[in-house]
């Protein structure tokens, strides 16, 4: 490990496809993690009953890219899935994002389409400038639906209000007059026919790549004498964090395991806006599509403090990125990518193109 061409931070999504194209290239690479395990954040398992969980928290596999989706084909075969959302609201379940059937059933109506689409215009409060998350959901079904889907859960999710965040967020989230009820509408909603894992270890399965695990950055970066550095993880601890820490929201999972159920909910993930200090329920088996006795599920509780998983989009965070992001330019031998090296909200296509320009340009 002491002299490498190419030393890559990170075995997820953005470190595993660099790594790959790079050794495609004719590079030799180091790729390092400080983890046990490939894959990042979206690590499959079975867990010790046999079935098939996600240790960090459901990982859905969407995106409009066809190049993207051709570029993972040539790792993995495909299920077909589709994702679906209920959200508990007085211990009934309502279509998560809201849309025809939601509101005819919360409200008892007899909406068709066009009855929908007016019905929002009359209860939705104009928002001019729509600036914030509040704004946005506002804007879009009023203060009702606001209160009872969104305003909660925003509330554990991000420990802020929706007021304090930046309307990305919550835009992320449609609205629908009609009555699909799928979670996404993208062309390709897929997921790895026998797990994420086996698709990382595909990607990295070449005669120049060199996989050392349970290894930090911090362990070898002044130890390897690299031609090239590709970083996947916070920004802010690569410089030591000089200018202070960044803000992240991080998670912790309660996996459980219920013998002799073929299924613990109707779909696969369920949210609990405003109960229970956990936000929803993922059960894993409507996901992989895998045939069991028994059914295992995860609960997710958001948290101030732990493993950084979502950048928090607001103004001053913003702010602060750049400042690293200043310095980052001054590291012509670095190449920042992900989520965390790049403090961005990415879906995982979005890391995958990421991480393919990226490539491009230091084979380029």
């Amino acid at each position: 490990m002491s002299d490498v061409e190419f030393l890559i931070v990170g075995a997820g999504f953005a470190g595993s496809i660099v790594a790959r194209e790079l050794a495609d290239a004719g590079h030799r690479v180091l790729i390092i993690d400080k983890r046990s395990h490939v894959g990042g954040n979206a690590y499959d398992e079975l867990d010790m009953h046999g079935v098939l969980i996600h240790r960090y928290g459901p990982h859905i596999f969407h995106t409009n890219g066809e190049r993207i989706f051709q570029y993972l084909s040539r790792f993995t075969e495909w299920r077909f899935y589709e994702h679906r959302v209920r959200s508990a609201i007085n211990n009934e379940l309502y279509p998560f994002p809201i849309n025809l059937d939601t509101l005819n059933k919360l409200y008892g109506l007899n909406l068709d389409e066009d009855g929908a689409a007016k019905f929002f215009e009359k209860i939705r409060e104009p928002r001019n400038p729509v600036a914030t998350s509040e704004d946005v959901v506002l804007n879009s079904v009023g203060r009702d639906l606001y209160e009872k889907f969104f305003l909660n859960y925003t509330r554990k999710q991000w420990g802020l209000e929706p007021s304090e965040l930046k309307a990305g967020v919550a835009a992320r989230i449609p609205v629908r007059t009609n009555t699909d009820d799928r979670y996404f509408t993208d062309t390709f909603q897929v997921m790895p026919l026998h797990g994420y894992t086996k698709m990382f270890n595909a990607i990295l399965d070449h005669p120049l790549i060199e996989l050392e695990l349970g290894i930090s950055f911090e362990d070898v970066r002044h130890k390897v004498k690299a031609s090239r550095i590709v970083y996947t993880g916070p920004i802010d601890a690569y410089f030591d964090y000089c200018y202070g820490p960044l803000e992240y929201r991080s998670l912790r999972f309660e996996h459980e395991h219920i013998p002799a159920v073929a299924f613990y909910q109707e779909v696969g993930t369920v949210n609990y806006p405003n109960e229970y200090a956990f936000t929803r329920i993922t059960e894993f088996k409507h996901l992989t599509g895998q045939l069991h006795s028994g059914t295992s599920i995860v609960r997710e509780y958001p948290m101030a403090e732990g493993e950084p998983y979502y950048p928090v989009p607001r103004s001053e965070n913003e702010a602060l990125f750049k400042r690293y992001e200043q310095l980052a330019k001054g590291e012509p031998e670095v190449t920042f990518v992900g989520r965390l090296a790049e403090y961005r909200y990415y879906n995982m296509d979005q890391v995958v193109g990421a991480a393919l320009a990226a490539a491009k340009r230091l084979v380029g």
